[in-house]
């Protein structure tokens, strides 16, 4: 059963939404003043609030600035009721977070009406909530304690919500790809596209057409029009992995791109407006590369506004255990075995080795390791096998 509750220091209106609500199956209490009402609204779940505006102790403005600063309480739809029909007064209780303002004399059918659609929105929320906790554990996800990978972690949480562009490093197989992805997942542009372009795979002739399309006959094969990466990630985030490779035309493109906020397709003059987040990564240092004339400088510092340098495996040993642990889990379940365990003496002498393929290259032993080795793994089978 829902649970509402009403403050207003009117026992008039208190008693006859008490009644209208009760009577349509939902479970109602009521408070006869801002500062109770807060004082229940923090003690106790609702599914939805109706409050007065005009209320001694706390008026209804406060209440709801209070309600919404409050985790607990932030999320529950809070509908404003006054007897004054002052817009001013509206507006900011909807800019305050109010899901809907009422005006008195109530009428009984846009009472049934807020209350219901404001019942849906708050499920529709939580189940949007619950969908993307699951999208979340499915998808890449950075494992380890380290200092070094919570550095990465604290600048991840920083800079997701932020439109800024940034610019991941570090060596091959490092995870710089699952960066990206934790940072799209914690943006504003999450329920946009993720679209990837691994800019090393592409021939050089290729990647200008790949990143912003092209149109039918432009060049032998084009026989339809075709749009590009940065078009397919409208209203999303580009990740141009491996952007070191990139030939220098298609540099001055991007650029271009990420000055106008616009591209235009080969064989086309027609420009096209895109709204488009860029995530870059690179094993190369660039510094280098723009010395030897390979890298443009100037689109480097427009990638450039948030460095994240992913650190190396050999940087992060410590993170091994709970890799390994990740890994096996995720690999016996592939293979629809059941989980084995590695011995104490066998994360040691992982610990031991040199990881120059980092973390890709750990997660290929464990498999190794799994598929050949007994129920147990030691460190005899990680000096056989590894």
């Amino acid at each position: 059963m829902t649970k509402l509750l009403i403050i207003d220091d009117e026992r008039g209106i208190r008693n006859t939404l008490r009644e209208i609500l009760s009577d349509e199956g939902h479970e109602v209490e009521v408070a006869e003043n801002g500062k109770q009402g807060l004082e229940m609204a923090q003690a106790k779940t609702y599914d939805l609030i109706f409050s007065d505006i005009k209320m001694p102790e706390m008026d209804g403005l406060e209440l709801l600035a209070a309600l919404k600063q409050n985790e607990e309480t932030a999320d529950t739809p809070v509908v404003m009721i006054s007897g004054h029909g002052d817009v001013e007064t509206a507006v900011q209780a909807l800019k305050t977070g109010a899901y809907d303002f009422l005006l008195k004399p109530l009428d009984l059918n846009r009472i049934l009406i807020t209350t219901k659609n404001a019942l849906e929105s708050k499920d529709l929320k939580q189940e949007t909530k619950q969908l993307r906790k699951k999208i979340s554990a499915k998808g890449p996800q950075m494992i380890g304690e380290s200092a070094a990978i919570q550095r990465v972690r604290d600048i991840i949480d920083k800079v997701a919500p932020t439109e800024a562009r940034v610019l991941i490093t570090g060596p091959n197989g490092t995870g710089k790809e699952v960066v990206a992805h934790l940072i799209h997942q914690q943006s504003a542009r999450a329920a946009g596209p993720m679209v990837e372009v691994n800019c090393a795979a592409i021939p050089s002739e290729l990647i200008e057409s790949e990143l912003f399309g092209h149109m039918k006959g432009s060049f032998t094969g084009a026989v339809k029009d075709r749009a590009g990466k940065f078009e397919q990630a409208d209203g999303g985030t580009l990740f141009l992995d491996e952007i070191g490779d990139m030939s220098l035309a298609a540099q001055t493109k991007v650029l271009r791109a990420l000055q106008e906020s616009e591209i235009t397709r080969v064989g086309s003059d027609k420009p096209i407006k895109v709204n488009v987040r860029v995530l870059a990564a690179t094993n190369k240092d660039l510094a280098k590369e723009i010395e030897a004339g390979n890298f443009r400088e100037d689109l480097f510092h427009r990638l450039n506004v948030i460095p994240v340098h992913v650190p190396a495996l050999n940087e992060r040993l410590e993170d091994i255990p709970l890799l390994v642990d990740f890994f096996a889990e995720q690999i016996c379940a592939e293979q629809g075995i059941a989980v084995k365990a590695f011995e104490p003496d066998a994360i040691k002498a992982l610990q031991a080795k040199n990881w120059t393929g980092n973390i890709r290259q750990l997660r290929n032993v464990v498999e190794r390791l799994i598929i050949l080795a007994g129920p147990r793994i030691t460190a005899e089978d990680v000096e056989l096998y590894a």
